[in-house]
């Protein structure tokens, strides 16, 4: 847990002390820090609301300067369960109900593990902490908003009041989480994508969670994957195109049958008459993210149980890797072509839960940034280090300042459960990807617990232009699955071994990455990016203005810059404004001045005209930012 988490978890604590200074009564659940503030659900008669939040910050500014001790106590848990009896479980003293929720929380601690109370103040709740030293190191708290939320998540449990707030170390700190939080308002990727044209969702036809891209933001698409295409060529990629569907036999090779069968669309069972029906093997499925795979965790293997021969059944790829092993195994290979790098920017389909789309940034059908990388142990450092390079070069050129990468490891209790059960490998494996980070300089952080369930992976977290975190991609190593599908290389002494084989995804999916871009840039592209990037207005609709703009048209529509020309005769500021609100990167303005002068006049969005230049050195210098990605 981090100092701000730990100081949002005491907040919580504070919250709680507060309600029940007004609501004695008041019932609570579970209270833990979340990204960007805290919560606590409590069960109250009394339905809170925003009109209440001043009166329970008062209390919280009350116990705050009261500069209560956080003080750790540990307990038998029968000593707990009494406590929890008495009502005195999250509660300032004695009740004459019990404290339900908590009483039900200890009875589900396993036998053995230490259960630990927490004190501020009167206040004594059930938690394992960590928390900071007094209430009054919590230097700036806000309550923001109340919802509802089942116990534990589940729709048969009674239905709880969610209190949101936030804390920081400071007031500063806390105004500039807010003035961040008004201008992403602003930046929402699904409120500009709409305006600016980019994308439209069509839940009723095309389905929840299933984009479509429209020619401008389809413009953004194509530029990322030339961008893609030309680094990748750069460094020994070669192109692959894989199909988006395949036999339930490929899937249960690589393991994701039946483990991920909930995060996949049903299967498509062929019948005897070639007819072809859906079957769904799952009920609402859970979330996958961005990655090249979805997030390390073997589910139970209940509800998924093949029908019909195996050759009857398809799926829609959630992943691109077991096609690329089966382009692996369908050449024989030695050392000598190894590492094999395969990419393609494939399309695939995860069935997130209804109620976890959105916008661009959860989406069922997702075109992915993805390679595998087959290589020898002896080529993994170079070929790994390489892949991290790629990434710091595309964080150069979209401007990205402030990153972190997160090396995600293994739990070594959880082989044969979470993870596949092959310890030496997964320390091998661990310690080489360590041993990279470290002597490339990347700043890194371990997260146990959260590597895929075949090996390590990183997962790339940047920071958009006002602050926002995101992650945007990944890089795994897989010591696993290519032994499943049989893969294998001759090395030097003709001896059959089997390939690492790294996934990765920098540009992570055109739909979370486009996204992300959308709210960096506030919708205000760079020159090359630009869905529109050069708008020709004339001054008036003299026809020999008419003609230069098209000439000029002409000329940059034959280099493939995407230029409109607005030959009506509106107002100029008028036509500026409206190019403007389209956010057009540049637009060149002609008068008669500079018809007669072969000129043109150049504004740029929002940083206005930055004067009239010679046509050819106009045209030049677009063309060159546009080739070298500039501006």
């Amino acid at each position: 847990m981090t100092d701000l988490e730990r100081l949002r978890h005491s907040s919580a604590h504070v919250l709680a002390t507060a309600i029940l200074r007004i609501w004695p009564e008041a019932q609570f659940a579970a209270g833990p820090p979340v990204e960007g503030g805290f919560y606590y659900d409590v069960e109250l008669r009394h339905r809170i609301t925003p009109e209440d939040f001043p009166r329970i910050e008062a209390e919280m500014k009350a116990e705050t300067k009261a500069n209560h001790v956080f003080e750790r106590v540990e307990v038998t848990r029968d000593e707990a369960i009494a406590l929890a009896k008495e009502g005195r479980l999250a509660a300032l003293g004695a009740r004459p109900e019990p404290s339900k929720f908590k009483l039900d929380i200890v009875e589900r601690i396993p036998e053995g593990e230490t259960i630990t109370l927490y004190r501020n103040g009167d206040f004594t709740d059930l938690c394992a902490g960590p928390h900071v030293m007094r209430t009054g190191n919590i230097g700036a708290f806000r309550l923001t908003h109340v919802a509802s939320a089942y116990y534990k998540g589940d729709e048969r449990n009674p239905q709880l009041q969610r209190i949101y707030g936030t804390a920081f170390k400071n007031k500063t700190q806390m105004d500039e989480h807010f003035a961040m939080l008004e201008e992403a308002k602003k930046r929402d990727h699904r409120k500009l994508g709409a305006e600016m044209g980019l994308f439209a969702m069509d839940p009723e036809y095309v389905g929840p969670g299933l984009p479509l891209w429209l020619p401008k933001g389809t413009a953004i698409v194509e530029e990322l994957e030339k961008l893609a295409k030309e680094t990748e060529f750069a460094a020994g990629y070669v192109r692959v195109r894989t199909p988006h569907l395949a036999r339930e036999k490929m899937y249960q090779t690589s393991g994701h049958l039946p483990y991920y069968a909930e995060s996949m669309f049903p299967a498509m069972e062929l019948e005897d008459d070639g007819g072809a029906r859906a079957s769904s093997p799952h009920s609402e499925a859970s979330s996958l993210g961005t990655s090249s795979e979805p997030e390390g965790r073997m589910p139970s293997e209940a509800g998924w149980k093949p029908a019909l021969p195996i050759a009857d059944r398809y799926y829609l790829k959630a992943m691109n890797c077991p096609h690329h092993h089966r382009i692996f195994a369908a050449e024989p290979h030695s050392y000598r072509d190894l590492p094999l790098r395969l990419a393609e920017y494939g399309c695939c389909y995860r069935y997130e839960q209804s109620g976890e789309l959105f916008g661009l940034m959860r989406v069922r059908s997702l075109n992915m940034n993805d390679a595998h990388i087959y290589c020898t142990e002896e080529q993994f450092a170079d070929e790994f280090r390489a892949v991290n390079e790629m990434y710091l070069k595309y964080f150069s050129i979209f401007g990205l300042g402030k990153y972190q990468m997160r090396f995600s490891t293994h739990d070594p209790e959880k082989l044969g459960q979470k993870f596949v059960d092959e310890p030496e490998l997964w320390k091998k494996t661990e310690d080489m990807v360590r041993r990279v980070l470290v002597e490339s300089g990347i700043h890194f952080v371990e997260v146990p617990n959260e590597a895929a369930f075949y090996g390590p992976k990183i997962d790339v977290q940047v920071w958009s232009a006002i602050g926002r975190e995101f992650t945007i991609a990944t890089n795994q190593v897989d010591f696993a699955v290519p032994r499943k599908f049989g893969l294998v290389y001759r090395d030097r002494d003709n001896v059959e071994k089997t390939p690492l084989c790294i996934h990765r995804a920098p540009l992570g999916t055109h739909e979370r990455f486009i996204g992300f871009l959308i709210e960096h840039y506030a919708g205000n592209f760079p020159l090359w990016l630009a869905p529109e990037q050069v708008r020709i207005i004339t001054i008036g609709d003299d026809p020999a203005l008419a003609d230069y703009a098209k000439a000029i048209h002409r000329e940059l529509r034959a280099s493939e810059v995407r230029t409109d020309i607005d030959l009506s005769n509106d107002p100029i500021k008028a036509k500026i404004a409206d190019a403007e609100t389209a956010k057009v990167h540049t637009m060149l303005v002609i008068g008669h001045r500079d018809l007669e002068a072969g000129n043109v006049s150049v504004r740029l969005h929002g940083k206005g005209n930055v004067g009239a230049k010679p046509r050819a050195e106009a045209l030049a210098g677009i063309l060159a930012a546009i080739r070298e990605r500039r501006g």
